[in-house]
């Protein structure tokens, strides 16, 4: 597997990857200024050049987008930390990452280059799109839909059948009890909209 970003998450991916005993080839970095990160040399992609079973380790979703969007890669399959528990009927997308002790209930829908952090929980029947981040001990109750690009705060909770949209932010810490629009940022217990955030688009 090859690793394309030398942050802070990459580090909690590399341990990932060591506990599953899965060997990393690369690791690639477009900041030159980067030479190492966790014992691995840190590689500059080529122009053109194509990266096959990529992990994307970048937290900020949007960055995450742009690279899969325009480098030319592949993904790797969903890299999973042996803590977690996953229930059955479960689907999770290609280079999503479940961090220590994740719980994934059964019937989740998980979508690509996702984060789910430390502790979180997606219960039943909840759906992912593309690109969201769960931050550490975020619960979301059963049913529960978040749309492409969300970040959702350490120890937030949602209750079932919530639609959050794409893009939004939700504060760490809210309690949401009722639907989020696309691009808003919500914080607070209970949550409300303090603004809007930047569009994204492609």
């Amino acid at each position: 597997m090859n690793i394309y970003g030398a942050s802070g998450h990459a580090k909690v991916v590399l341990d990932i990857a060591k506990s599953i005993n899965l060997e990393i080839a690369e690791v690639y970095d477009d900041n030159a200024a980067l030479k190492e990160v966790a014992g691995f040399r840190i590689q500059q992609p080529q122009k053109g050049v194509k990266i096959s079973n990529v992990v994307i380790t970048i937290g900020n979703n949007a960055i995450r987008k742009r690279i899969a969007q325009e480098k030319v890669l592949t993904l790797a399959a969903c890299l999973v930390h042996p803590s977690v528990q996953v229930g059955g009927a479960v689907s999770i997308g290609e280079g999503t990452v479940l961090m220590p002790n994740v719980v994934v209930n059964n019937s989740a829908k998980i979508g690509k280059n996702c984060i789910l952090n430390t502790a979180s929980v997606i219960e039943h029947d909840c759906e992912l799109g593309d690109f969201v981040h769960l931050s550490p001990n975020a619960a979301l109750a059963g049913g529960v839909s978040v749309g492409e690009g969300t970040h959702i705060g350490a120890n937030a909770v949602v209750i079932p059948c919530v639609k959050i949209g794409k893009w939004a932010v939700v504060g760490a810490g809210a309690v949401i009890l009722r639907d989020i629009p696309d691009y808003a940022v919500v914080v607070g217990n209970p949550g409300k909209i303090i603004k809007y955030g930047k569009r994204i688009h492609g």
